[in-house]
């Protein structure tokens, strides 16, 4: 199984991320190739130079919007008024894969969520300041790429150091973290006030939030390769955002997780559709109903869930807030997992997403991913049975067997 390990000793901005995915092996080449479908590249040029801090050799990448001529850093400020849904447009008017789109707004969306919760608003009506800027969404969407160029079967991160001290930002002197970044990282073990300076940006917070599976000081697995991404600020400690990409030789991943139970006989039954899209949003890995009988005779349903310490209180939130259930019970549990590969798939219908699982390093079965034979059968006005069938043929002829 291959492991993309964050160590955020620094904390973590979104060019130090460019520059150590560029500095880990990303061709920076098809990194600013792909950055060029989003049609935006009138407004920027990205330049990648080798650098040195603190005696680190790593990879410095500079976003520099050409009206300004202004590199970015962490102290830049653009006063850039995007909503959530321009962003949505300039990432789905874009030719860039389906994998690198969802992935860009999920990131996306966590800045937004947090931006509407500090400030009181719905989030389609938040301003993204300089996240909505073109130098962050040059390096969030960049971040996509890279974890697409990759393919890492997981993504880990050890705890977050965000520094201390104030910040300047669109609404004035703030204290670090700054309000959007502490939200993000809810949930996320975070460590303090290494330097007087803010070491992680909302960017670089919305990156690890949406795309780290685990946190952790532990390094269970061999390092093959490593990368320095580099920061702009020069400070008593490196900083440099350091990447592992290493593997795990067994080949089978367990994870520990918890199951989260609760007996529900009192509710409307039209309400489990939205609460499960609630919990399904705040990154529940599971969600299933099973039909009982209470005491008294009372039908019911058990209501379970399946989470990671990371979304654990978000989900129990939405148990206790839209649901009539006044407690839950919770279990560990250790998940098995078979190794995985993601692969796109040509289809005469358009691109799909497959999921291959692998027993004892050998294939052994694979499914396409429902959202994109869904798109693929309402673009086309055709049955989704043949999308999949469309699958089968085309993995066949990949010498693949369906199973």
């Amino acid at each position: 199984m291959k492991i993309l390990y964050y160590d955020c000793f620094s904390g973590i901005s979104g060019d130090m991320n460019l520059g150590a995915m560029v500095d880990l092996g990303v061709d920076k080449d098809y990194l600013i190739n792909e950055l060029s479908k989003l049609e935006l590249t009138s407004e920027y040029e990205i330049k990648v130079k080798q650098d040195l801090k603190n005696g680190i050799s790593g990879t410095k990448v500079d976003v520099i919007l050409t009206h300004e001529k202004h590199h970015h850093d962490l102290e830049d400020q653009h006063e850039h008024h995007r909503h959530l849904k321009d962003i949505k447009t300039i990432i789905n008017d874009s030719s860039l894969n389906d994998r690198v789109k969802k992935l860009s707004l999920d990131m996306f969306m966590r800045i937004a969520q947090a931006e509407a919760k500090i400030h009181g608003q719905p989030i389609e009506e938040v301003h993204f300041h300089e996240v909505g800027a073109i130098d962050s969404i040059v390096d969030m969407i960049g971040a996509a790429i890279a974890f697409d160029y990759l393919k890492v079967d997981k993504i880990m991160a050890s705890p977050v150091q965000v520094g201390g001290g104030f910040v300047k930002c669109a609404h004035g002197l703030i204290p670090v973290p700054a309000p959007a970044t502490v939200e993000i990282l809810k949930g996320i073990p975070m460590k303090f006030g290494i330097v007087p300076f803010e070491t992680t940006t909302p960017t670089g917070a919305a990156i690890l939030a949406a795309n780290v599976g685990e946190f952790t000081d532990k390094m269970d697995f061999s390092v093959e390769k490593i990368g320095y991404g580099l920061g702009s600020r020069d400070l008593e400690i490196p900083n440099v955002l350091r990447v592992y990409l290493g593997e795990v030789n067994s080949r089978e991943e367990t994870e520990e997780q918890y199951l989260l139970e609760t007996n529900i006989d009192d509710m409307n039954p039209e309400f489990y559709s939205y609460i499960e899209e609630q919990l399904f949003n705040k990154g529940a890995l599971d969600v299933f109903k099973t039909p009982i009988i209470m005491k008294k005779g009372r039908p019911a349903i058990k209501l379970s869930i399946l989470v990671n310490t990371k979304c654990e209180k978000e989900v129990s939130n939405i148990i206790f807030k839209e649901t009539t259930s006044i407690g839950i019970r919770k279990f560990i549990v250790e998940k098995i997992m078979l190794h995985r590969e993601f692969l796109t798939l040509n289809t005469k219908f358009g691109s799909v997403t497959v999921k291959k699982s692998f027993y004892e390093g050998e294939p052994v079965k694979y499914k396409a991913e429902y959202e994109d034979c869904k798109r693929i059968a309402e673009e086309n006005n055709i049955p989704i049975a043949r999308v999949y069938k469309e699958v089968d043929r085309a993995m066949e002829l990949n010498n693949e067997e369906p199973v």
